[in-house]
């Protein structure tokens, strides 16, 4: 059976791709190697509870009506309401570090007058750094110049905890590479984070994920769940088949992949790169999950979100033990504006953490050392937090072996490979990338990056090519 467009991951990347092919009656299969769409935002159930995987919230909420957001380009380009989505804004979040914090919310105002009340020294150039994020075009495809943030942010602001506070959310939420980022992703998560802001739809990820399955499903298009990639076959540098781990094979006129650049080229038959030359991911994650016998609030955990460091200064890097507990990022997903609350209290904590160290633990020290590791990162955010353990009535964790697990993402790297493709293209003609290592980041990001390799490579080639013949 021939396809138009066979899609690699049902990912939101690979959902809102699907989607938007299926729109416009391309013959799409999605293959998905798991039993649960999402990819790296999906969810599993424990002890008959729901739980959430990803990043805590979606980023770049904008309300109703708000017109050239990446939200509202999502909704108009996926044919979907606002409502439909059932956002719910995030109340008040936090950057907290030992002598300092700053607090922000939906509305930018709010962390403009942090910023110059906090650091009164760097106003000027923190409005000489908004100038630069306002005025730089960071979803040019075709601007591939690699521009270090740092070397910008350190052009417009001399204070260097106020710039760790600034990237401390934005790489928690962003960034594969250590340290630093594109000076374009770092407009992206600004602008996703400080400048549109939190927000978490009723039902969590397995409603929007099911919401985006049935619109994709309603259109024709085909999801195979359980159906692993073997092999990406290409012959005289143009994509031939997809073979499936169950002995299946597909033929496509054109294949996406949302698998990673580097997973998708270890995918292709025959190989084409020495590995070496690629970049691979490293930043990983260990995340805790406290479901509580009341709501946060009652126990002094008011914040929706908070990036925190116990250190005066923030690093990001793979640490050099199994977690680091000196940073991290605390979640409280009953503090976002829902219209009625939950049944249940819930805290989440997510600390960096060395795939390699955990991958190459023995099973039978495991368990114990994810109780460590967990218990480690309670006590670092009792720093600046009550304690709320007597209030816990289910833990559960998990750490970059599981992302792995879960995902095929090498080192479990959450934000993939470091080395962008934002064109998309692959050194296989008619195989394409989106997703995660396309370049466009968190929830809406991802998503938006499937719709814009499909408009790219699928819809608008098509339409070019047959203007030609014209």
């Amino acid at each position: 059976m021939n396809y138009d467009v066979i899609i690699i991951g049902s990912g939101l990347s690979g959902l809102a791709a699907g989607i938007r092919l299926a729109m416009f009656d391309k013959k799409v299969l999605i293959v998905e190697k798991h039993v649960e769409v999402g990819g790296l935002n999906s969810f599993y159930i424990r002890k008959h509870r729901t739980f959430d995987v990803g990043l805590h919230a979606m980023t770049n909420y904008t309300p109703k009506g708000v017109r050239g957001s990446p939200l509202g380009k999502l909704l108009k380009q996926l044919r979907f309401k606002h409502d439909e989505f059932r956002l719910c804004p995030q109340e008040i979040s936090e950057i907290r570090f030992p002598e300092r914090a700053l607090r922000f919310s939906n509305e930018f105002g709010l962390f403009e007058q942090e910023v110059a009340e906090q650091f009164p020294a760097q106003t000027d150039g923190f409005q000489k750094l908004l100038a630069r994020i306002r005025e730089f075009n960071e979803l040019d495809l075709d601007d591939n110049q690699r521009i270090p943030s740092r070397r910008v942010v350190e052009s417009c602001l001399s204070d260097p905890v106020l710039i760790d506070m600034l990237y401390c959310p934005l790489m928690y939420y962003g960034s594969a590479s250590e340290g630093d980022m594109d000076f374009y992703q770092f407009v992206i998560m600004f602008k996703s984070i400080y400048m549109e802001g939190f927000a978490k739809p009723v039902g969590g990820m397995p409603y929007i994920l099911n919401l985006l399955v049935e619109k994709y499903r309603n259109l024709g298009g085909e999801l195979r769940m359980g159906a692993g990639v073997e092999a990406i076959e290409h012959q005289d540098g143009v994509v031939q088949a997809v073979h499936l781990e169950n002995g299946e094979t597909l033929t496509a006129d054109k294949v996406i992949s949302s698998a990673g650049n580097v997973e998708t080229l270890r995918l292709c038959r025959p190989r084409l790169v020495e590995e070496s030359s690629l970049e691979i991911g490293r930043m990983s994650f260990m995340e805790s999950l406290f479901v509580l016998d009341c709501m946060p609030k009652e126990v002094g955990y008011d914040r929706s979100i908070v990036f925190y460091s116990t250190e005066p200064r923030f690093q990001y890097r793979v640490p050099e033990g199994l977690t680091d507990v000196t940073s991290g990022v605390l979640c409280c997903p009953n503090n976002f504006q829902y219209p009625k609350p939950a049944s249940e209290g819930m805290i989440r904590i997510t600390n960096q953490a060395n795939f390699s160290l955990w991958d190459a633990m023995a099973r039978s020290d495991y368990r114990a050392a994810k109780k460590e590791y967990r218990d480690r990162g309670v006590n670092a955010l009792l720093t600046y937090f009550p304690d709320f353990r007597d209030h816990v009535i289910y833990v559960d964790c998990f750490t970059p072996k599981t992302i792995f697990k879960y995902t095929g993402h090498i080192n479990g790297a959450v934000y993939g490979s470091p080395r962008k493709i934002k064109s998309g293209l692959t050194p296989v003609k008619n195989l394409f990338i989106c997703g995660t290592d396309q370049g466009f980041l968190g929830i809406i990001g991802a998503s938006l990056s499937g719709i814009s390799m499909a408009n790219l490579h699928v819809l608008q080639a098509e339409a070019k090519s047959e203007y030609g013949r014209i």
